[in-house]
């Protein structure tokens, strides 16, 4: 079958140019008046026929004209209306086309480049699943130190000195109570340590009174600054600003 007119296979269907079919069909009316009196038989829009723009070649370089991409099944009607000898060889055409297009072959071709297409597509949606998966699993694997310091931190509801929570960081009480105090997040007042104003009623110390021996032997109490699960979250927050990780979070 020798091509008439071009045909667009890019819909689901075939389809013609409008201004291709009123050329080929040597019609003398002027398109822009024609095309409505042929969309009156009945055809409707995004149906039978769709809007469309063509850049055609002018004097001063391309001009944009409507047009028009319209069903074979349109095409062909058209042609009978026009009781010409140009309007039976191109109807004779178009039903040529429509047989080839409904031929099993045909039909089986097009469904084999659906599943293809399908299958590619699946691959793809594979393949960025499984980049997905990987980079959970890179994430995972990162904040799992600090998920299960932070889950040892919330599974205790005891209050704990600074000597245990510096051992978390691999430092003495002594280092981590001169960070804290630099970071102005407590300062030491008649031998305790004590949060500064704004940390001050949020839950995350508690004071409790010790006894203590002196060295001349004194039988003597003193306040002793201990914190909350929720003040050694806290912590965990600031110092993880300052870079200070516990060392659970520094293993591999």
């Amino acid at each position: 079958m020798s091509d008439l007119i071009k045909v667009n296979y890019d819909a689901d269907q075939p389809t013609v140019s409008a201004r291709d079919l009123h050329e080929g069909l040597e019609i003398k009316t002027e398109f822009r008046k024609w095309f409505p009196r042929m969309a009156e038989y009945g055809f409707a829009e995004n149906l039978d026929w769709k809007r469309v723009s063509q850049k055609c070649p002018t004097l001063g370089g391309e001009q944009e004209m409507v047009d028009y991409q319209i069903s074979v099944d349109m095409a062909k009607q058209i042609c009978m209306i026009q009781r010409t000898e140009k309007g039976k060889q191109y109807r004779e055409y178009f039903l040529d086309l429509e047989k080839a297009w409904n031929s099993p072959e045909a039909i089986m071709a097009r469904a084999l480049q659906m599943a293809n297409k399908s299958i590619d597509s699946l691959k793809e949606q594979c393949k960025f699943l499984g980049g997905q998966l990987v980079e959970q699993q890179k994430l995972i694997a990162e904040l799992q130190p600090k998920a299960n310091y932070v889950d040892t931190i919330l599974s205790s509801r005891s209050l704990v000195v600074t000597t245990q929570i510096a051992k978390d960081y691999g430092m003495t009480a002594t280092t981590l109570n001169k960070i804290l105090h630099d970071m102005g997040i407590q300062y030491k007042t008649n031998g305790q340590w004590v949060l500064y104003h704004p940390y001050q009623g949020k839950g995350y110390v508690s004071s409790k009174t010790i006894k203590i021996e002196r060295r001349d032997g004194r039988a003597d109490v003193v306040m002793q600054t201990q914190w909350t699960q929720k003040g050694r979250l806290f912590l965990y927050e600031h110092l993880k600003k300052e870079k200070i990780l516990p060392l659970i979070e520094l293993c591999d």
